[in-house]
């Protein structure tokens, strides 16, 4: 191999390690933010325009009862053992509240840990990637999906700030996006390709 291939190489594989290098700090800090969040996630029966609504409702009633439920929640821990405790009452909850409007479905709720793509939300934006979530899932749950942040309490009348609970390194990701939306885009493909091969499996 000529002394120019070799260069050529070396040019080659420092620009992939450094590559690597950045991802890995980032992915770093995306884990950090998925460690320390717990999500609402509510799906709708259809997309028609009444069942769509239909979720909203079940929505606001849902946090509503989340006010009390994370009062005081200083960890992502805590936050879990309160909704697992509470998912009976949360499940019951939404059903009353679809019967109340005058609909027959079956609302189920559960603590599940699923995958999210990138989501921006007013001032922050949240990495793709597996979060633990409340889940509650109306009818065929065949519909568009709504989602927040139960903690930090972000999605709450109390917002809390969702900065509160990250590193410094995290919390300068999920603020300042636009730094880094070709990051957000390569942990985007990153977990496309992993699910991708885990379905062969």
């Amino acid at each position: 191999m000529t002394t120019k291939k070799r260069l050529e190489l070396s040019v080659i594989f420092g620009i992939i390690f450094s590559l690597l290098l950045s991802f890995s700090s980032f992915e770093a800090s995306c884990n950090n933010v998925r460690k320390n969040v717990l999500r609402l996630h509510i799906l709708a029966n259809s997309d028609s325009s009444v069942d769509q609504n239909l979720k909203l409702i079940v929505r606001d009633g849902v946090l509503e009862y989340s006010e009390d439920l994370f009062y005081n929640t200083s960890s992502r821990e805590e936050a879990l053992k309160n909704a697992r405790g509470s998912l009976k009452d949360i499940q019951n909850l939404a059903n009353k509240i679809i019967k109340e409007n005058g609909y027959n479905y079956t609302a189920t709720a559960e603590v599940t840990n699923c995958y999210f793509n990138t989501r921006v939300y007013d001032g922050f934006t949240l990495p793709a990637g597996y979060y633990d979530a409340v889940r509650i899932k109306i009818g065929k749950a065949e519909g568009k999906n709504w989602w927040c942040v139960m903690f930090p309490k972000v999605c709450l009348s109390a917002a809390g700030d969702i900065g509160e609970s990250l590193t410094s390194s995290s919390e300068e990701v999920v603020k300042n996006p636009q730094k880094y939306e070709v990051k957000f885009k390569t942990v985007e493909w990153y977990y496309c390709i992993r699910e991708k091969i885990n379905s062969w499996f």
